[in-house]
């Protein structure tokens, strides 16, 4: 195992508060801080990292503040979740070049998902979401990823790394992407024959709008997924002052959701926020809205320890229907009310409602379909 403080930066928890301390209640007197010493992790299931490593997107700074921006509006919020232990082990440092950046990100995040840990990453460009994806790339281990955007990253013609990084994590070889959902795009910057290969792929692609009317339905696709990048352009302007990409997007209570729908997921091991510039910030507006998604994200941690598994069946309702002439089941968890259901070879995957009473008027749930499409 690597020496994980060769890589990084401590906090300096004294900087981000000047008025004196906190009290007992906020989140800061409750997170393990690395302030020189890495913590014992044996009792963490969150662990929080920094990234600094700007130059994807093509503005570079050699003191990003983009982390410790988040962390001073994180630790002020008052801890809810005894239950869910966290840590804080500072920033990882940046590299000569952006690849000496990526390679520290992955060995850092690959040590700590070996550990079992939930890695939480704040800061940096969107790009930096491809060494969170080498991480499981070192391991040999097939995963399921979203990104969160308002935008899709496969653009080739352009020089800029955060606006083609999926081109690699998408098509490099050997590819560890088993499927790949992209929620909340705004189709008025996407090409049209991109979604049109997204689909040959067996991709899922979600746009804004489909997202935002039916937000629960995300719920499930974010608890199939390993690795979540979320792109702050996601979110509207009004909510998120520091993006510059659209006036639409997602609400800050969506984006709180689907943080919480983060947390409850026992699949994910990654979750990255990228794409914050706080010199682009209002009031430190961003910040906020960044550390209270985190605090939902934490919510959600703490409500997946209620749930029982798939094998404890007294735990869960079934419902038994017959689809297109096929027998399949559906299961309702009795303690999170989430469903599951049961594909033809005895696999299981995450579902909703929805599908549920589709499946009951022998209607193929489009979930149904799409899987057994990959399959």
């Amino acid at each position: 195992m690597h020496d994980l403080q060769d890589f990084l930066i401590p906090v300096n928890i004294h900087a981000l508060n000047e008025d004196g301390g906190y009290n007992d209640g906020q989140l800061a007197k409750h997170i393990l801080v690395n302030e020189g010493e890495i913590p014992d992790l044996s009792t963490v299931d969150i662990v929080f990292i920094g990234v600094s490593e700007t130059r994807g997107g093509g503005n570079f700074s050699e003191n990003d503040l983009a982390a410790d921006t988040i962390r001073r509006q994180l630790y002020q919020l008052h801890y809810w979740h005894f239950d869910v232990g966290i840590a804080d082990l500072g920033n990882i440092k940046t590299g000569a070049t952006l690849n000496d950046s990526y390679a520290a990100v992955k060995t850092v995040v690959a040590e700590l998902i070996a550990l079992k840990k939930t890695v939480v990453i704040l800061g940096g460009t969107h790009d930096v979401s491809l060494a969170q994806y080498f991480a499981y790339k070192q391991f040999g281990k097939h995963i399921e990823a979203t990104c969160i955007d308002a935008t899709i990253d496969l653009r080739g013609e352009s020089s800029l790394r955060s606006e083609n990084f999926l081109l690699e994590m998408l098509t490099g070889e050997p590819n560890m992407v088993r499927h790949y959902n992209h929620i909340g795009f705004q189709s008025y910057f996407v090409h049209p024959r991109m979604l049109e290969t997204m689909d040959k792929l067996r991709f899922d692609c979600y746009r804004v709008g489909v997202a935002k009317d039916n937000i629960e339905e995300m719920e499930p696709v974010i608890r199939n997924t390993n690795l979540l990048s979320f792109d702050m352009n996601a979110i509207k302007y009004s909510d998120a002052p520091a993006n510059v990409c659209s006036a639409n997007g997602f609400t800050g209570e969506e984006a709180c959701v689907l943080s919480r729908y983060a947390g409850m997921s026992s699949e994910l091991s990654s979750f990255g926020i990228f794409g914050y510039d706080p010199t682009l910030d209002k009031n430190e507006l961003t910040a906020k809205q960044i550390s209270q998604m985190l605090w939902y994200f934490i919510d959600g941690k703490s409500r997946s320890k209620q749930e029982a598994s798939l094998q404890e069946r007294t735990h869960f309702n079934e419902f038994h229907t017959v689809v297109a002439e096929m027998d399949t089941v559906f299961y309702q968890s009795r303690k999170t009310s989430r469903w599951w259901m049961q594909l033809p070879g005895d696999k299981i995957i995450a579902c909703s409602y929805n599908d549920y009473v589709n499946a009951s008027r022998n209607e193929i749930p489009e979930r149904w379909l799409r899987e057994q499409e990959r399959s």
